[in-house]
């Protein structure tokens, strides 16, 4: 080693010379860099943790929130959760807060509790409580029966049943139409078929009596023969609504005699005959049959139509030309069956 003239040669401590970056000023500058490049990989572990970590959400410290109280899920009503929010079912099986969907074409008018207009049970007074008067005898028509319904309404009767091959049919265009008419059951058949019973009482038509077996000489039996069979008639028709109101009579073939009008009005019945004919029992088709109650409808007609007694499917045929036709002209409406007023005196 050659040194310089007068210096002293530099010592080695440690094995090693001293350099530059031992100085103390170099290790000040060493240990802030470390801390502050410390610093930054704290803080982006943390936040890695914060962003990265599945689960409920977390504060920028890692600790989860406070959870809320549970609340049950229901409704607040039609602006309420969002679309496809569960909602709690209301205690009817509905999904409270739901719209109530709209009754298909056909279905019944009832009120929500009782009422004139809501439909009973079958043990209660009748299948639809009707306030309207039960019609009086009549001045027009045979032995003081009614040719028509003295008022501005159509009242459309069907004879001869019930039959499970037609009157489900004819009951179904009714219902498409939202047409209530009247029924004039034969009391054997009715005990066969309590269901149709059941099912013509149940979209509110009239129940009208026509005898127990047709008998197209009833009128000329004595007075207790025909109230027997009126009275065996009725109690069938009850059999399947209990409590029913029958307020009329209609005669077999339309063969009226005194005593059979005397003896429904003391039964409570008041005799109703028509004043127009659709001649369907002879079958000249359906257009015919059509044509013949669609010409001779006018305000207050009582229509003769059948549901059963023979092939009656160009009846349920015409009546889909028939009830819109009639419909657009005239109110349509079943025979009313409320407790009478006013009735003029009884026959001897």
């Amino acid at each position: 080693m050659v040194c310089r003239r007068g210096a002293r040669p530099a010592t080695v401590r440690y094995g090693r010379r001293r350099t530059g970056l031992t100085s103390p000023s170099s290790l000040r500058l060493i240990m802030i860099l470390g801390l502050v490049v410390g610093s930054m990989l704290g803080g982006g572990y943390v936040l890695a943790r914060v962003l990265g970590t599945p689960g409920p959400p977390r504060d920028l410290l890692g600790a989860s929130p406070a959870p809320s109280p549970d609340l049950p899920r229901t409704s607040p009503g039609p602006t309420g959760d969002l679309p496809g929010t569960p909602t709690a079912p209301s205690p009817s099986g509905a999904v409270a807060g739901s719209p109530v969907p709209a009754d298909p074409p056909g279905t019944p008018r009832t009120s929500a509790g009782p009422g004139p207009d809501a439909p009973a049970d079958p043990g209660s007074d009748a299948p639809f409580a009707d306030d309207r008067p039960r019609l009086p005898m009549g001045t027009d028509g045979p032995y003081g029966s009614r040719l028509g319904t003295g008022s501005g309404y159509v009242a459309l009767t069907f004879d001869d049943g019930p039959n499970p091959q037609y009157t489900p049919q004819v009951l179904a265009e009714l219902e498409r139409h939202r047409v209530r008419a009247t029924f004039c059951l034969v009391g054997e058949l009715a005990a066969a078929y309590p269901e149709l019973v059941r099912a013509i009482a149940a979209a509110g038509h009239t129940l009208c009596n026509h005898s127990w077996s047709h008998d197209p000489v009833l009128g000329r039996r004595t007075k207790a023969a025909i109230r027997a069979d009126l009275t065996r008639t009725n109690e069938a028709i009850r059999a399947a609504v209990p409590q029913a109101r029958i307020a009329y009579y209609r005669q077999p073939y339309g063969y009226w005699t005194t005593g059979a009008v005397a003896t429904a009005w003391e039964l409570g019945m008041t005799s109703v005959h028509w004043d127009v004919d659709s001649k369907d029992y002879d079958r000249p088709g359906a257009g015919s049959i059509a044509s013949n109650v669609t010409a001779g409808v006018t305000a207050g007609s009582i229509v003769l139509m059948h549901d059963a007694g023979g092939n009656r499917q160009q009846t349920v045929s015409a009546l889909r030309t028939i009830l819109p036709n009639l419909v657009r002209r005239f109110a349509l409406e079943s025979l009313p069956t409320g407790p009478s007023r006013g009735d003029p005196d009884r026959p001897g």
